[in-house]
């Protein structure tokens, strides 16, 4: 295993959580007061699963697409699924 990704892609991924809308979600969810193990599992349970996503599926997209193509695509899905949360009714 390569020590010195695994601690660079640790480092990334931490800092671009910090403020980002999955941890804002997450804090929403959690101020409902409702069973905070319940938020903190689900949540967890859910950034895993996308990161394995993101790596099964990043390694299949960059044997087809230019690296560069899948960053933009990549921004432009983070901006349109921030608008949606932005824009939705939340279930209220």
């Amino acid at each position: 295993m390569d020590l010195k990704l695994m601690l660079t892609t640790f480092g990334m991924i931490f800092l671009a959580e910090l403020g980002d809308k999955t941890q804002l979600a997450t804090m929403a969810f959690a101020a409902e007061g409702r069973s905070r193990l319940a938020v903190f599992i689900g949540s967890a349970g859910a950034l895993v699963l996308t990161s394995l996503l993101g790596v099964v599926f990043g390694a299949s997209i960059a044997k087809l697409i230019p690296p560069n193509y899948v960053k933009g695509g990549a921004g432009v899905l983070f901006v349109l699924l921030g608008l949606w949360m932005l824009f939705s009714p939340g279930g209220k």
